[in-house]
């Protein structure tokens, strides 16, 4: 057995094929298939079922594959405390950012972490929060920027708050500049993400709190379609300080809210044995201090 072997398993077990298995692992789908073989020979148990359309796992092969996750996670660790060792802001860091921060949070501050630490080579992965969150616990991310809360024990740094907006189409029946009360959400039909974005699920805390309607029929892949959607007069929406800089007053009217807390918290998180603390702590109090310039405390 070797960490190559257990590599394909994890990637098996993650596509359910050995065609994309094989492609992600760049050998040949013969290859992958003799490894997977030889694996479960000397485990001495079988790891997935195996049919004409796909491939699933075993019971013996989801309690192994944990094992095989941590032991992939902890060779990883260890490469990188190596090359901490040598300079901890040089070599590479893998770092996801979920979809409602990435296009909005990224381009302010690429440019300056680049210089700040040139030797550093940095990987960006966009994705939800719960693929974030498992890719961050198997070792194949350094750091995500995600919103609190996160249910799982990561160490993180608060970068910054960020407040909600009302948004809505420009002839909506509100005066520009006047700031909203929660309470005028109630019974307006407010449109938001599908499901697995953690901003839909502020939103609707915030939504159940003074009973607004979320929209049922429609719910968007981004906050660009919520955008364009709310635009053109389907419904209102909340979007956050970062995501309605720029907008012109004839695409939409973005309105402050007058409550306290209307706001989400991003923060950058790491696994608590991570050798790149010091690289992400160094990186976490950029952005942070960048975002003290773009987002003033006590200024929505």
């Amino acid at each position: 057995m070797n960490l190559r072997d257990l590599q394909y398993f994890v990637v098996l077990a993650k596509t359910e094929h050995f065609g994309e298995a094989a492609r992600q692992c760049f050998v040949s789908q013969p290859t992958l298939s003799m490894q997977i073989k030889k694996l479960e020979d000397e485990l001495g148990v079988q790891l997935f079922e195996r049919d004409n359309k796909r491939v699933m796992l075993t019971d013996s092969g989801r309690l192994l594959l944990e094992r095989a996750r941590s032991i992939l996670a902890e060779v990883a660790e260890m490469k990188a405390i190596a090359n901490t060792a040598r300079d901890p802001f040089a070599g590479e860091l893998h770092l996801g950012v979920i979809p409602t921060v990435a296009p909005y949070l990224l381009p302010l501050i690429m440019s300056g972490i680049q210089s700040h630490f040139p030797q550093l080579k940095i990987w960006l992965i966009e994705d939800k929060t719960h693929r974030l969150v498992q890719s961050l616990q198997e070792g194949t991310l350094d750091a995500a920027i995600m919103a609190l809360p996160v249910a799982l024990d990561f160490d993180y740094q608060l970068l910054y708050e960020e407040p909600f907006y009302f948004a809505c189409s420009p002839d909506y029946p509100l005066p520009a500049g006047q700031a909203v009360k929660l309470e005028q959400l109630a019974g307006q039909p407010v449109m938001l993400l599908e499901e697995g974005h953690c901003l839909r699920e502020q939103a609707m805390s915030i939504c159940k709190t003074v009973k607004a309607e979320t929209t049922v029929d429609f719910t968007a892949t981004s906050l660009e379609t919520l955008r364009l959607m709310v635009q053109a007069g389907r419904g209102i929406t909340l979007m956050p300080a970062l995501a309605v800089r720029g907008i012109a007053e004839s695409e939409l009217k973005i309105l402050p809210f007058a409550n306290p807390g209307a706001s989400r918290r991003i923060a950058l998180f790491w696994r608590g044995s991570s050798a790149k603390r010091r690289c992400l702590e160094a990186i976490g109090d950029f952005i942070s201090d960048k975002m003290v310039t773009i987002l003033p405390p006590g200024n929505p």
